[in-house]
């Protein structure tokens, strides 16, 4: 998909972005704001911001007409989530209620009319695996948080950066990673718990076979023009919502990032 073809020309249909930035005050050094101006999504989440609200450069929050929103982790350079909106919510707010997470700045939630949306960015498990455990709890509390939406009768959209690969179609080297972390059992176990908790991977929904679909490749090795890459980065949409999405899609032509924004198109 082409960056034009995210500005629809229909009414009530909205274009909704993630993009996990990694530093966005790196990214935009890269080209943050002309993406943003060029493709005119109504709702950017971005993850990895690793930056305070004022530590954001100057004049990308309010260009185009965005609304922004912050939840910055308290370690300085480290995680935190944005969301840049050209439609005012209902009511924002930012976490899971759990100091534990919270303090990362890796959950943020958005009432619109219509639809909750959450943008998050879920912990990485490390090399060694040592965060394993503290990502499944957080992915547990988020998983509680979302339900509780749909319980209050919302439509819940859930987007950004699981660290996981959910399925062997989903990374270009699934044998030689089952004991990586972002693809072992427990955590594909867990994204398996999410979508059987009524959450559609909406990406599969309307690509349900397309191989060398990713959205992470390791800079390190120089992956990405090889295309060795992993899915990571989704949008999920709960059964009450779900039907109203009319398209799904990666944008892996665009660069700034180790990271490519995804995206889906909503009828409202």
């Amino acid at each position: 998909m082409k960056k034009a073809d995210l500005k629809s020309p229909i009414p009530g249909r909205l274009t909704l972005v993630s993009w996990n930035v990694n530093g966005i005050r790196a990214a935009a050094g890269k080209g943050l704001a002309g993406f943003l101006s060029g493709t005119s999504p109504d709702v950017a989440c971005l993850q990895e911001t690793k930056a305070s609200p004022e530590q954001f450069p100057p004049g990308l929050a309010s260009s185009d007409g965005y609304r922004s929103y912050f939840h910055s982790a308290e370690r300085k350079g480290y995680s935190g989530t944005a969301v840049f909106s050209k439609i005012e919510p209902v009511e924002a707010w930012m976490g899971l209620g759990d100091a534990r997470f919270d303090v990362e700045g890796r959950a943020m939630f958005l009432r619109y009319p219509g639809f909750t949306l959450v943008n998050v960015y879920v912990p990485n498990g490390r090399s060694d695996l040592s965060r394993v455990p503290f990502k499944l709890d957080f992915s547990d509390a988020l998983l509680d948080a979302c339900e509780r939406r749909r319980r209050r009768g919302e439509g819940v959209i859930v987007c950004g950066d699981f660290n996981t690969a959910h399925r062997e179609i989903d990374l270009a080297r699934p044998a030689e990673n089952r004991g990586s972390t972002g693809f072992l059992p427990e955590e594909r176990a867990w994204l398996d718990k999410f979508t059987a908790s009524g959450y559609a991977d909406t990406f599969r929904v309307f690509h349900p076979g397309t191989e060398g679909a990713y959205t992470w490749w390791d800079q390190r090795t120089r992956a990405r023009p090889r295309n060795v890459g992993w899915r990571l980065d989704y949008f999920f949409a709960s059964g009450e919502i779900a039907g109203k999405v009319k398209s799904a899609f990666i944008l892996d032509k665009v660069l700034g990032s180790d990271h490519c924004p995804v995206g889906i198109e909503l009828c409202i």
